[in-house]
């Protein structure tokens, strides 16, 4: 197994614990029994995302395609729309998560998962592969959230 990697946003560490499969939208996939995988935020987008406080699936399960929209959120930092990372059949939903989303925040590798799924993970990263995706777009992250805090003290 891969060991965990440790991705530092400045000075803030974004956790990626290494027996896990990660997509280029951040979602964290944990590889289950009978085809049935676990799909959560990873380390990295929570850490950009910061407090999640509402959390809303716009589909049932079943089948979705890849960039779907399947969900909705709010954080402390954004709005936006949720997309499935790879295409397949979304077998349920963490329904746990409507009444507290913020589980999100303080266990996001373990009861903060979002939905539960079943298809390929040929689209997927293991940790390395991840570590180094983020790598190469952390430069322009940067401009992105330098640009947001410059806008909100310019509103100010």
């Amino acid at each position: 197994m891969p060991e965990p990697r440790t991705f530092l946003m400045g000075k803030h560490p974004a956790e990626l614990p290494g027996d896990l499969l990660y997509c280029k939208n951040h979602m964290w996939c944990r590889p289950g029994t009978d085809s049935v995988h676990q799909f959560g935020f990873s380390g990295y987008a929570v850490r950009l995302m910061q407090d999640v406080y509402f959390l809303e699936w716009r589909i049932e399960p079943g089948l979705i395609t890849a960039k779907q929209e399947i969900g909705y959120i709010e954080t402390q930092k954004a709005t936006s729309g949720l997309y499935a990372p790879i295409a397949g059949r979304i077998v349920r939903f963490n329904a746990a998560l409507l009444d507290d989303p913020s589980t999100i925040n303080v266990d996001g590798y373990g009861k903060g998962w979002l939905f539960e799924f079943r298809g390929e993970l040929t689209e997927t990263l293991d940790v390395d592969g991840y570590y180094t995706h983020l790598e190469v777009g952390w430069e322009a992250t940067q401009r992105i959230l330098k640009g947001q805090v410059n806008k909100i003290e310019d509103d100010e």
